[in-house]
């Protein structure tokens, strides 16, 4: 019905000079190119829609089809890439090379010279466009859209002419982004490598002490509070597993508060400087991840799926160690003490035990302070990339209102 609706509202909206209205199977067409042996027919490469990432038009990841697929849908350079499975992600790419693709992904490209090729993708990243597929998506768990119902989409449709222009504008947005996320990820990778060559080298310095974990810290490592959902509300901030993955450090201004008394303050709390571990994930890859525990003018508590280290600061730095347990010495340590049942879990044990350099507390800091400028950067890359995305989403809703 909303559907219905949208569509009955459309067609009473007054058309620019020059602008037709048509339907998105008016200009656009389902390929329909297959391979039934992928590495036979010498296909390299295969897209799944967890290749695709949201709001990037370039696919940056993918399979080797001779690791094994069983995808058979095929996609060529300057074909479009729509995920129609679960649509709400908004997954739209445009392929830069040959392969085959998940059946849950759309390939399409212009049916006729009524559309220039260069509008297609931005088309399918319009709001309205988004919110059709979605209206029309059956299934509870996985809902699908199907080519019949994206094809009923209406829009309006410059002329060649200004098709051109607005193409201009998008494409030169787009190579802005696409080099702010090349950026991006140069700078992680940097970040990475400077880590891991940092605590290299002290691992391998004489002269510096390498000490368990256990002997560094006071009161050993620690389990959270326990509180049920029901108790959330009034209280005390809250450090919750799903805190711990948004940033080097707890995020304070999200936090969700529960009640707690002065007891349970003295055993759960979460100062400045401490690290806070998880202990417990349904992802292996999540296991053990660090988060330093910022300067708070409240008191804070962590929950029962978290571990909290307190560092002996006349030792270790807590932001010298949570940057030692990120790096991939300190990953690869957690990971391979992991242990799998129905949840990955690390044991208390086994975090005291955890190898740990120890030089002095100004080349801790040194280390910490140079690996914060790397997060600075990558995090004002990401800034100046969302208000380009944010620009382009204004100028595609202005050309084509949801």
């Amino acid at each position: 019905m909303a559907v219905l609706l949208k569509r009955r509202l459309m067609s009473e909206v007054a058309l620019k000079k020059g602008w037709a209205r048509v339907c998105f199977g008016d200009v656009v067409k389902l390929s329909g190119e297959r391979s039934s042996n992928p590495e036979e027919d010498g296909f390299e490469r295969f897209v799944g829609l967890d290749h695709i990432d949201p709001g990037d038009l370039k696919i940056r990841r993918w399979g080797d089809v001779g690791d094994g697929t069983t995808f058979n849908t095929v996609f060529r350079p300057g074909q479009v890439l729509f995920g129609k499975r679960r649509a709400y992600q908004r997954k739209v790419a445009v392929a830069d090379f040959t392969g085959v693709c998940s059946g849950d992904i759309y390939v399409l490209e212009p049916l006729n010279a009524h559309l220039l090729p260069a509008l297609l993708p931005f088309i399918c990243q319009t709001d309205g466009f988004f919110e059709h597929a979605v209206g029309t998506s059956a299934g509870s768990l996985s809902p699908r859209t199907n080519w019949a119902s994206l094809a009923s989409y209406e829009f309006a449709l410059p002329p060649i002419k200004e098709q051109q222009r607005i193409a201009v504008a998008l494409i030169s947005i787009r190579r802005g982004d696409s080099t702010y996320e090349e950026v991006k990820i140069a700078a992680s990778r940097l970040h990475a490598s400077e880590a891991h060559a940092s605590f290299t080298a002290l691992l391998s310095d004489p002269t510096v002490p390498v000490r368990a974990l256990g002997e560094l810290i006071d009161g050993g490592v620690s389990n959270g509070i326990f509180r049920r959902r029901e108790q959330f509300g009034a209280g005390l901030p809250l450090v919750n597993v799903t805190d711990c993955y948004l940033g080097f450090r707890v995020p304070l201004s999200r936090l969700e508060r529960v009640p707690v008394d002065e007891e349970e303050y003295e055993s759960f709390s979460a100062q400045p400087g401490d690290v806070i571990f998880n202990r417990s994930s349904l992802v292996a890859g999540g296991i053990g991840h660090a988060c330093l525990v910022p300067d708070s003018q409240e008191q804070l508590v962590f929950e029962c799926h978290l571990m909290r280290v307190r560092p002996t600061h006349a030792l270790l730095s807590g932001a010298f160690l949570a940057r030692f347990a990120l790096s991939p010495i300190g990953r690869r340590y957690i990971l391979a003490r992991a242990k799998t049942t129905t949840m990955t879990t690390i044991s208390q044990g086994d975090l005291e035990a955890m190898p740990v350099p120890c030089p002095a507390l100004e080349t801790q800091r040194q280390i910490a302070d140079q690996l914060d400028a790397l997060d600075a950067a990558i995090d004002e890359i990401g800034v100046r990339q969302s208000q380009l995305r944010a620009l382009r989403a204004s100028l595609l809703s202005a050309i084509w209102p949801a």
